[in-house]
């Protein structure tokens, strides 16, 4: 998308999942007592309620679990059509990241579909966005 994309307000508790990418790492918060993955980051476990968390790297690989295609030109810089999909990470379970498949016809995109997170920076923001991965591996 040649449109820039909101960006969220970085905070304290969310800053090492928006600049992550930076280093080239998907960041996922982690209770340090309870090991659940918190996505969105948060302060508090929402299983144990410890305040000790922090964020950890994790693959940035994951599979298609549903997506939509928008036809919509909400900007008149918006390309479309574009895929919003929601992506079930590996190893972060029950974690579901709301993103785009980039760099892929809309129509080849599927439920079921591994993909891996690319970078797209913004200001200070690295926005996780994904791309299919390459099927004849």
């Amino acid at each position: 998308m040649t449109a820039l994309r909101p960006l969220p307000r970085l905070d304290a508790h969310n800053r090492p999942f928006w600049t992550g990418g930076a280093e080239g790492e998907l960041r996922i918060m982690r209770c340090q007592d309870c090991a659940t993955f918190i996505h969105p980051p948060r302060p508090v476990c929402s299983k144990c309620l410890s305040e000790n968390v922090a964020p950890e790297a994790v693959a940035g690989s994951g599979v298609v679990d549903t997506f939509t295609v928008n036809y919509q030109k909400w900007h008149p810089a918006m390309e479309v059509p574009f895929v919003i999909a929601r992506i079930a990470l590996d190893g972060v379970p029950g974690v579901y990241l709301t993103s785009n498949i980039i760099n892929c016809d809309v129509e080849k995109v599927d439920i079921g579909d591994r993909v891996h997170v690319k970078f797209e920076r913004q200001d200070d923001v690295y926005l996780p966005l994904f791309e299919k991965m390459d099927q004849t591996l």
